[in-house]
Parts: C-alpha cells; sequence; structure tokens
C-alpha cells in the first residue's frame, strides 16, 4: 500500500517567482485593490495553518517524498526551492524545512508544460490558480496527469509517505492509480 498526504495550496505571491508584478497587477486590475489585501491576508492565514499542521511530519522527514506544485524535473530541484524560500514562499520555506529534516524532494512537473503554463500567463497576463474564477483548462490537465505519472513512478511503499503540495485547482488526485491511498494532512486548513 502506498500512502500520499495532498494539501491543496493557495499560491503566495512569491511563488511566482519573476511573475510577482504580472500577477499583482492582473489581479488588482480584475478584482481592486481590497480585493488583493484580503487575499494576501487569507494566504499568510492559510501558510501558517499548514505549517502548524505538518510539525508532525517532521519528525518522519525521512520517510517522506515531497512533491511540488511547478517544480519541474530538471537536476536543480532543492537549488529551486531555497531560491523561492529566500524570496519569502512559506511553501517553499516548509519544504526545505522538511527537506533539511532528511525528506526526500522530487522533481514534480514536466518543465515543457511549465514553460507553456507561464507563456500564457506572460502572453494573456492572467492569474493562474490565484484568482477567483480561475479554470481548469487542457493544459492542466496535461500537467495533473505528467505529476500522477511522477508520483507513481518514484512511490514506494510502506515506511514511505509521499506529500504532494498542489494547486487548489489541480486534479492530479483523480489521476492516482488505485493502490495509492490519499488523505488530507491531519488538521490542516480546508
Amino acid at each position: 500500500m502506498r500512502r500520499l498526504i495532498h494539501v491543496p495550496i493557495i499560491h503566495s505571491l512569491e511563488d511566482f517567482g519573476s511573475q510577482q508584478e504580472a500577477v499583482r497587477r492582473a489581479y488588482v486590475a480584475r478584482y481592486g485593490i481590497r480585493a488583493w489585501q484580503q487575499h494576501l491576508q487569507g494566504v499568510k492565514q492559510f501558510w501558517q495553518a499548514v505549517r502548524h499542521a505538518a510539525q508532525p511530519l517532521a519528525k518522519r522527514a525521512a520517510r517522506l517524498r515531497i512533491y511540488q506544485d511547478g517544480l519541474p524535473v530538471c537536476g536543480r530541484e532543492a537549488e529551486l526551492v531555497r531560491e523561492l524560500a529566500a524570496q519569502g514562499s512559506e511553501n517553499h520555506r516548509l519544504v526545505l524545512a522538511l527537506v533539511e529534516r532528511g525528506a526526500l524532494l522530487i522533481g514534480t512537473e514536466d518543465p515543457d508544460l511549465l514553460r507553456q503554463e507561464h507563456e500564457r500567463s506572460r502572453r494573456l497576463e492572467t492569474v493562474p490558480e490565484v484568482a477567483p474564477g480561475a479554470h481548469y483548462d487542457e493544459l492542466m490537465e496535461r500537467r495533473d496527469r505528467y505529476v500522477a505519472a511522477r508520483i507513481d513512478a518514484t512511490l514506494g511503499g510502506e515506511p514511505e509517505t509521499g506529500l504532494l503540495f498542489m494547486g487548489a485547482l489541480h486534479r492530479v488526485v483523480e489521476r492516482l492509480p488505485k493502490d495509492i491511498t490519499v488523505t488530507r494532512l491531519p488538521g490542516g486548513p480546508g
């Protein structure tokens, strides 16, 4: 039996790296500055709750395999996580803390599909997975199928446990093999 803990995440501004300003502008243009400020506060509270709920995982970090939304299979996974953690991403700070305690970081996404997503976001100035009303489409489905296949290929059985941090709009869990038991982070938000 294989086990995976799924944490449907809300992306913070820092998670968008070089696209931060474009994301902020697009969100404010669509929903207003007040909604933006409320969104930022909600994201902060969300990550405080996730960090608190994840504390027990640190004790068994050496048995964790971490899968992260937006983390390409590239050979530089740890470096990318460190960079985003240094920029203030609470998600990546948590991942880094678990890796430093012995968790294994797994490249999760197809780099070509991520490039397509980033290019589309730049071209359209969209707010992927951040804004209310964001939608699931064919590109996200392809990403989800890749992530599910990646988890299937790299997650072993007992005593390993997978920990999947994936944007709340994704449908990776629906695409996993039936021999992977999926739970939510105990005590986590939502």
